[in-house]
């Protein structure tokens, strides 16, 4: 596997390797009551092939002698989904390497937002489609808020939310449909990308494993991809 910074390795081993309960070849299975009750599982399948998931106590409680029968990722969501769990379409995680370095932007590129650009900012979060904004989850409020000025225009911006108890800042970009394919949202990332980094945090992409654009986007920002990860959408039904 790539050598991902050890920020990111630390988060993830804690996250899921609590005390298996139960191991077979390259998959892991863990407990935690720690686990918001309303996504009660998670799984993280890694490039290196191992495939690793949380389980909240009272699912965990149904596995009885099943749990040395799952021996593969779909194994086990087809499990949970018999146990009543529904998980959410997978997301793709990207993270820099711990080696890829990020050179800085010109400030008369991409730049950090302030107070002054709050108007631009709403007029440019108003002008995209509510389909855009969900997926992007790009907001004013988050730790940092980077965009691109084209004339005056923001046309691209992206912000990073810090995820508690973590060096990890979630990533989520946001460009307008009539400026992509410009590299103005590739600048933006790597803006961030460098800001978040010069503070102690490792940037974190997220996308669908569906969207192609997405994920050639990440690509190109020098982003290197970790795993599938894999969240329960609600509480199953007892």
């Amino acid at each position: 596997m790539m050598a991902f910074p050890q920020p990111v390795l630390d988060y993830w081993n804690r996250t899921f390797w609590l005390d298996p309960t139960a191991t077979r070849g390259d998959m892991a299975l863990s407990i935690s009551a720690t686990l918001n009750p309303t996504r009660p599982a998670m799984i993280l399948e890694t490039t290196d092939g191992m495939v690793r998931a949380v389980v909240r106590p009272e699912i965990a409680e149904q596995w009885g002698a099943a749990a040395s029968d799952i021996g593969s990722a779909d194994d086990l969501k087809a499990w949970l989904r018999r146990a009543g769990v529904t998980l959410h379409d997978p997301d793709y995680l990207f993270y820099l390497t711990a080696s890829e370095r990020i050179e800085p932007i010109a400030a008369t590129t991409p730049r950090r937002l302030t107070e002054d650009d709050r108007a631009v900012f709403d007029i440019f979060y108003d002008t995209a489609s509510e389909q855009d904004r969900e997926d992007a989850w790009v907001e004013w409020d988050h730790w940092a808020v980077f965009g691109y000025v084209d004339h005056d225009r923001l046309v691209s911006a992206a912000s990073m939310n810090v995820w508690p108890d973590s060096a990890i800042a979630d990533l989520g970009v946001l460009t307008l449909p009539d400026a992509r394919g410009k590299g103005f949202a590739r600048a933006v990332v790597a803006a961030i990308n460098h800001f978040s980094r010069h503070h102690g945090y490792e940037p974190q992409y997220r996308c669908q494993t569906d969207n192609l654009a997405s994920v050639a986007l990440a690509r190109s920002c020098g982003l290197t991809l970790f795993g599938r990860w894999i969240v329960a959408t609600d509480t199953p039904d007892p």
